[in-house]
């Protein structure tokens, strides 16, 4: 069974102190308990709070612009051009720094990546208050797309503390709750902005004021990461590194290397870019799509996108749990299956969604679509803690900014200034989604198989020889 990420485990009966989850033999944690307060004193679940509270944060500060796109247009003299370019530069911003991030996790350790990253990018988010020309709203928009590289250190976090039974759904709750920072910003901005009237002040003034929260909000979850935190389950990259024998010690150009010549992280990344970048791009333009074509109000319009963003609180968890649950039942098979199909019934709905007239009808649509698209973002991310030990970090960053690509080609192709209506770019978005994703076909592991194949090595073997046919 693929559930052996690395090599045989030998799990524990009882956790060995200090720990109060079981672990297996490299201290990765059995079990997954977000709820249980026991488990708080393990850094397992301290690791898995503080990153999906991170990204969150990260989420809530790139997604906290859109929402008030409709007031800033105004008050800008934005063109439909320019806020199709500003939102194409947040996503063309987290791209190289997402795939710049796997290589620093694997360098510098989760923690302190995390924690950097968000406090360097907090105060861009503040500067957001500052703009004044288009030009520099689309500047900003790109920095402030910096902020989506944490995810990747979330996901190499999670992935460096729990074992391969549980990766999968650690991993979809993890960024599935972070995911819901999105929607919360959609629903809270235009009410902070309108509690900010409230108290005489100009809309001019008001919006600007109301960048004050996500910046705020971001930097101290930075510091309780720097505080709290801890990127191994038996200690900081700092310490691990010093215990580390020269022999296994891999330098850091081969580690970008082995990551980058593995065909795998390549279609992976190009089918996250297909789900989790037509969630950012959904994102991005849902609320001025219902605000424009069923000209509902600016609250109506961020609780209407809120809801395709919150999903996330069990879509992206569900994801994780059907990736391991078919990786139990029927191997890696069970798990590129599992991620094909769900991602296929989304390229479905997404062309529905284009072709729904009814306010109600599409905002029904909207919300299975997200159910569907943010699960397919589980599934891919149930699969990549697979492909490589040594270079986590690069397939980690090599997935995640795929989806940023594919939020950018989606963004540029059918929301920058296309010839398509709003609803015709959706549906096309629609099928891109269905043939970017038939490449998880051709995935193949020698010693797990693949969706049409069975494994090609002789089960005698060692595990760890198999593990290095994947490099």
């Amino acid at each position: 069974m693929e559930e052996d990420l690395r090599s045989p485990q030998k799990r524990s009966t009882s956790p060995p102190p200090p720990f109060t989850l079981p672990v297996d033999s490299d201290k990765k944690a059995t079990e997954f308990r977000p709820f249980s307060p026991s488990s708080l004193s393990s850094p397992h679940m301290r690791a898995f709070h503080l990153a999906w509270l991170s990204l969150f944060s990260c989420f809530f500060s790139t997604f906290s612009i859109p929402p008030l796109i409709p007031i800033i247009r105004h008050d800008l003299n934005l063109t439909d051009t320019d806020v199709g370019t500003a939102g194409m530069a947040s996503f063309l911003g987290s791209i190289f720094s997402r795939l710049a991030m796997g290589p620093v996790c694997d360098l510098l350790g989760p923690r302190v990546a995390s924690a950097t990253l968000s406090l360097i990018t907090a105060p861009i988010v503040l500067s957001a208050s500052l703009v004044s020309s288009p030009q520099s709203f689309i500047l900003v928009r790109f920095l402030v797309g910096f902020c989506l590289a944490n995810f990747v250190a979330n996901q190499f976090w999670m992935s460096s503390m729990f074992s391969g039974c549980v990766v999968g759904l650690a991993n979809g709750v993890s960024a599935g709750w972070a995911n819901m920072g999105a929607g919360l910003s959609q629903l809270l901005m235009p009410l902070i902005f309108t509690a900010i009237t409230s108290l005489n002040v100009g809309t001019h003034t008001a919006w600007r004021l109301a960048f004050i929260v996500p910046s705020t909000f971001q930097a101290l979850t930075a510091i309780m990461v720097l505080i709290y935190g801890q990127d191994l389950p038996s200690g900081n990259y700092k310490e691990f590194k010093k215990t580390k024998t020269e022999s296994r010690e891999e330098k850091f150009v081969h580690v970008l290397f082995n990551g980058l010549k593995n065909y795998r992280g390549w279609i992976l990344g190009l089918t996250y870019g297909f789900c989790f970048g037509v969630e950012l791009t959904t994102d991005n333009i849902i609320a001025q799509y219902f605000y424009d074509r069923f000209g509902v109000n600016l609250q109506v319009a961020g609780t209407i996108a809120a809801s395709f963003g919150m999903a996330n609180l069990f879509s992206r968890p569900m994801g994780g749990v059907i990736s391991d649950r078919m990786g139990r039942r029927f191997g890696i098979r069970g798990r590129l299956w599992g991620l094909w199909a769900v991602q296929t019934a989304a390229g479905l709905l997404c062309v529905l969604l284009g072709r729904v007239n009814s306010l109600w009808g599409s905002v029904l649509v909207m919300c299975v679509f997200s159910v569907f698209v943010q699960a397919a973002g589980g599934l891919t991310f149930g699969v990549v803690p697979f492909v490589s030990k040594r270079s986590l970090g690069v397939i980690s960053g090599m997935t995640g900014s795929g989806g940023t690509v594919g939020a950018v080609v989606t963004q540029m192709l059918l929301f920058s200034g296309s010839k398509f209506s709003k609803q015709t770019s959706i549906s096309v978005m629609g099928l891109m989604m269905i043939v970017c994703t038939l490449p998880v076909s051709l995935i193949y592991f020698p010693q797990w198989g693949g969706m049409f194949c069975g494994p090609s090595f002789d089960p005698n073997e060692p595990a760890d020889e198999h593990y290095r046919l994947l490099q």
